[in-house]
């Protein structure tokens, strides 16, 4: 029966494999992603790790694999409609006191990328006890591009990150009211980042390793450009408990684990001067970026109050501390590091929600949700990731076509609180230039999945 089950494991891991090179991710709270089933999204994923209504239990708390009967394949797809307008406030120039121009560019565009997220569950009652489960999903991701020629363009122009994360569990009914589960997580990031370079400021201010103005370059209108991409591959863990106070009321904690990356890939200059084609700088070649995706605890609890109204609630904390900066290293050592100082904070989450069942095929969703940024301080804010306080509003219905087949839809609107930027003119932004502003922001959901049971 085990060995079964593995076998159809390996066919729906083909098949969402092949969902997750075709398509790509974006970004969310932080740059971590809790889209991961449209039943959840219905009720902003409060209750995440108690509910255990279907395999998506998988990534909210491995220990809710008990409480599913039977095997299950859910297939879940989640479009992901960000707008990233920025608005230019003052931006400064190293050089404005002497040419009296300031930061100059334009608003960058809409920033927001769309992006369709995938996930895949699979779950097996191996016994009344033992169960299993494989999850493919991705659990963090984040694009933001904007024009070429926007003011904030030394800073940022496209950043783009993927994940797949490979994630085989089991669980175990130790009494009749406590499970416990645990997962492995086999993670790929790949990661793409460009920004332009200003090769004008550079050479009028002797940055160059020339005399200043000695190739004659115009600050702000001599731009050369970086593109960096890299991949890597990461293993951390989730554990889960799951304990039911009664036959109505449930409570769960999960853990999912820390994942170091180490990115290695290539950087590829272009635009750069033809008099600094003999210098040892500005040269493609590989690059290295050591990278810490953050570890995180959620408490959930879910309450039947009669068969048709339940009610549901979450906290998650995650530890973005461990983010405080990027660092780029470069092959080429007369390459100097890209240095970016993030200094971001742990983030909370707080959600709520409710289900009813207005008949045995039907259910209607609701829910509400507060994530608190990791990014409060506008200094440390960067245009790659434009991270402040949001305020979900979700909805979504199911419908139980049979016994084997069932559809979920939600639908959820984060409004975000104009996430401020405040750069200043000293240490790594001293060329890039105080990026001054704020963006309006606001993300749109929009899930559907399907479940098969048999």
């Amino acid at each position: 029966m085990i060995h079964r089950a593995f076998e159809r494991g390996k066919v729906c891991l083909l098949v969402v494999l092949f969902l997750f090179v075709t398509t790509g991710s974006s970004y969310g709270a932080g740059f971590a992603l809790i889209e991961q089933s449209a039943s959840g999204m219905g009720n902003a994923f409060a209750g995440g790790s108690a509910s255990a209504l279907d395999a998506s239990t998988i990534f909210f708390n491995p220990a809710g694999l008990t409480r599913l009967e039977g095997n299950q394949v859910l297939v879940a797809g989640h479009v992901i409609i960000p707008s990233v307008k920025f608005h230019n406030k003052g931006s400064s120039h190293i050089l404005e006191g002497v040419t009296g121009v300031p930061l100059r560019g334009g608003n960058g565009g809409e920033g927001g990328v769309t992006k369709f997220v995938p996930n895949l569950y699979y779950s097996n009652q191996i016994s009344d006890r033992l169960a299993i489960g494989l999850g493919v999903n991705s659990p963090f991701g984040l694009c933001t591009d904007y024009k070429y020629n926007w003011v904030g363009r030394y800073h940022a122009i496209k950043s783009d990150l993927k994940s797949i994360n490979i994630n085989p569990s089991v669980a175990y009914l130790l009494t009749d009211s406590l499970s416990v589960g645990a997962g492995v997580n086999i993670q790929y990031i790949e990661a793409e980042l460009s920004n332009a370079i200003d090769f004008g400021t550079l050479d009028a201010i002797g940055a160059l390793g020339l005399p200043p103005g000695a190739l004659g370059l115009i600050p702000q209108m001599s731009d050369g450009y970086v593109e960096m991409d890299g991949d890597s591959w990461g293993v951390g863990f989730n554990i889960g408990v799951l304990y039911e106070i009664s036959a109505k009321t449930r409570i769960g904690a999960a853990y999912r684990s820390r994942i170091e990356h180490t990115l290695d890939g290539d950087a590829d200059f272009s635009n750069v001067p033809s008099a600094l084609h003999a210098a040892p700088v500005f040269k493609d070649g590989g690059v290295e970026a050591d990278v810490t995706l953050p570890d995180s605890l959620s408490i959930s609890v879910f309450h039947e109050i009669n068969p048709q109204w339940m009610i549901m609630w979450d906290f998650t904390w995650t530890n973005w501390q461990l983010f405080d900066e990027l660092v780029v290293e470069f092959d080429n050592p007369n390459q100097p590091d890209s240095v970016t100082t993030e200094n971001w904070q742990d983030s909370y989450r707080y959600s709520m929600g409710v289900t009813y069942k207005p008949t045995h095929e039907w259910s209607l969703r609701a829910g509400t949700a507060y994530d608190r940024t990791a990014v409060p301080n506008k200094k440390y804010r960067t245009p790659r990731i434009p991270c402040s306080d949001r305020v979900w509003i979700a909805g979504g219905l199911g419908y139980q076509i049979s016994q084997a087949f069932s559809f979920d839809f939600g639908y959820a609107h984060l409004f975000i609180n104009d996430p401020e930027i405040y750069k200043y003119l000293k240490g790594e932004d001293a060329i890039r230039g105080a990026l001054r502003g704020s963006f309006d922001a606001d993300i749109d959901i929009i899930s559907a999945q399907m479940i098969w049971r048999f």
